[in-house]
């Protein structure tokens, strides 16, 4: 349980007070990217009427409440209460190997997610309202069914990402992979107009899977059939909005957008960090100048070797501009002394250097000038949000998709070209560096981004806003 602020209101009142609030149990997927955007929505539903438990893996849930330094972002256990159930793993064993940990998941969480169901219904003599469950843990879903709960399917990711997985059959139909999902040859293919091309070497379930073919196969399944037990749901809602992907929603038509999910106070920190944020970078930030800074953030699971450790080093170093770089402890296959001799002697004067940044606030910065981005989705929004341009350095799993979107479809970044040797050099670096602060359009064109994209959650916009699910048990989009 989850005990952010002690009250003095007897417990009757208490269970009063939580009675009168429809109960939400929402349940992300154990990673980052789908922790965060699933907070922002429960905060949002909180507002509504609701109150919501939420369901972490135990390793997933202590990683939150470690990284946890304004607990009042989350609110109170009457509104939010987060509760963890195991993921099958053993506490040593790595929760990167993402083919292992989909694996034991889903053997184990359904069975407890049940067991949570019931064990709440009985303390509260109440049935839940509804589950909201990640897609990418459709597995989930017959929980729900069996506990004749409502149950709607959130999407974290980009609705175009979601339209590759469900076109899995027609890739196989025409060849592009096989039915393990291995591509036949390299090629690329786009699915609809206005949506990324996509290079079938990097489709999701390969470059999540590994090196080696039988990860990759078992990868795709996994994914597969998540989505599959997904579709068993009541309404389908996903993290985007109309105007940022037309495409990819015309083949959709009853997802319903409620994106881009950001705190309502753009200069708060997002809820569900992994790591602890160092927001004394910001005091940093305050002292340079207006549109001058490079920020650097790579997301959780990026690993560079150490020859493009140093080279993307020397790179922010031969720009000879301000830069903030999130490092994280695992960032690197070796130790964090891989830096290049002398580097942090040299750029000291116009650098910082952190573990871990409290982004929302860096991209709303005005002395951040561009984003250095592994194009997670969330790191997309939030820089699309800011009117940030990009510097798209993609690592594996959908982040292609989201790098295509912002270089290919939107116009507001730059792609890295790689040498023969697959590194991406400091000249290269400082090359497109200069190409997209030194091209008006691109910041141009990330402005007009930034208000197509808020004025979608603004009211009477394209989004639904937030899902709204009424006293009266209907549910509708607003």
């Amino acid at each position: 349980m989850f005990n952010i602020k002690t009250s003095c209101i007897s417990a009757t009142k208490q269970r009063k007070r939580k009675m009168s609030r429809p109960h939400i149990l929402a349940v992300p997927y154990p990673a980052q990217g789908h922790v965060i955007p699933f907070l922002e929505l429960s905060q949002h539903l909180v507002k509504h009427g609701f109150r919501v438990t939420f369901v972490n893996t135990e390793h997933t849930h202590n990683r939150v409440m470690n990284g946890l330094q304004e607990k009042s972002c989350i609110g109170n256990e009457n509104e939010i209460r987060l509760v963890s159930i195991p993921d099958g793993l053993e506490p040593w064993e790595d929760r990167n190997d993402l083919g292992k940990v989909g694996g034991k998941i889903i053997q184990v969480m359904s069975q407890k997610l049940q067991e949570l169901i019931e064990k709440i219904s009985r303390e509260e003599d109440q049935k839940i309202f509804c589950l909201i469950v990640d897609k990418w843990a459709g597995f989930t879903i017959p929980a729900a069914e069996k506990m004749k709960i409502r149950k709607v399917a959130f999407w974290p990711a980009a609705v175009a990402t979601l339209a590759l997985i469900y076109n899995t059959q027609k890739l196989i139909d025409d060849g592009i992979i096989d039915t393990d999902g291995i591509p036949i040859k390299k090629q690329i293919i786009q699915l609809a107009q206005n949506m990324p091309e996509i290079d079938c070497t990097k489709l999701v379930w390969t470059s999540m899977g590994g090196k080696d073919l039988a990860s990759q196969k078992g990868m795709f399944e996994i994914l597969k059939n998540n989505i599959e037990a997904g579709k068993a749901a009541d309404y389908l809602i996903c993290n985007s909005a109309y105007d940022l992907e037309p495409g990819a929603f015309s083949l959709f038509p009853n997802i319903l957008p409620i994106g881009p999910l950001l705190p309502s106070n753009r200069q708060a920190n997002s809820a569900g960090s992994f790591w602890p944020e160092d927001s004394t970078c910001l005091d940093w930030l305050d002292q340079q100048q207006p549109n001058s800074v490079i920020y650097v953030a790579f997301g959780s699971f990026t690993v560079l070797d150490k020859t493009q450790f140093q080279e993307l080093a020397l790179g922010l170093e031969l720009t000879n501009m301000p830069f903030l770089w999130v490092v994280r402890l695992d960032i690197t296959d070796e130790p964090n002394e891989a830096y290049p001799e002398g580097f942090q002697d040299r750029v000291a004067g116009r650098s910082r250097l952190v573990s871990w940044a409290p982004q929302q606030k860096v991209l709303s910065h005005p002395s951040t000038a561009c984003f250095f981005s592994h194009c997670g989705w969330n790191s997309t929004l939030e820089g699309v949000s800011n009117g940030v341009p990009f510097l798209c350095w993609p690592y594996f799993s959908d982040q292609f998709i989201d790098e295509s979107y912002i270089c290919d479809i939107w116009k507001v970044g730059s792609k890295f070209n790689k040498d023969e040797k697959g590194i991406i050099t400091r000249e290269e670096i400082k090359s497109k560096v200069d190409q997209v602060l030194g091209d008006e359009s691109f910041k141009a064109r990330a402005v007009e981004l930034q208000e197509s994209a808020l004025k979608s959650v603004k009211e009477g916009g394209q989004s639904t806003g937030i899902l709204r699910i009424s006293l009266n048990g209907s549910m509708h989009s607003s």
